[in-house]
């Protein structure tokens, strides 16, 4: 491999984990919105993650 492609596969992996860690850190408190809020079930708004 060349110099460019190590740079490419760096840069992408580097998006790649970027991604993962945004979808990581909007998807528990939008798992807790839908839990707790009013689309929720009275059993999930009683549950811990809740409270």
């Amino acid at each position: 491999m060349t110099r460019r492609d190590s740079l490419v596969t760096g840069a992408v992996l580097v998006i790649c984990a970027a991604i993962l860690v945004l979808f990581t850190n909007v998807e528990d408190p939008l798992v807790r919105w839908f839990s707790c809020g009013g689309m929720g079930s009275p059993a999930g708004r009683d549950s811990g993650r809740c409270r």
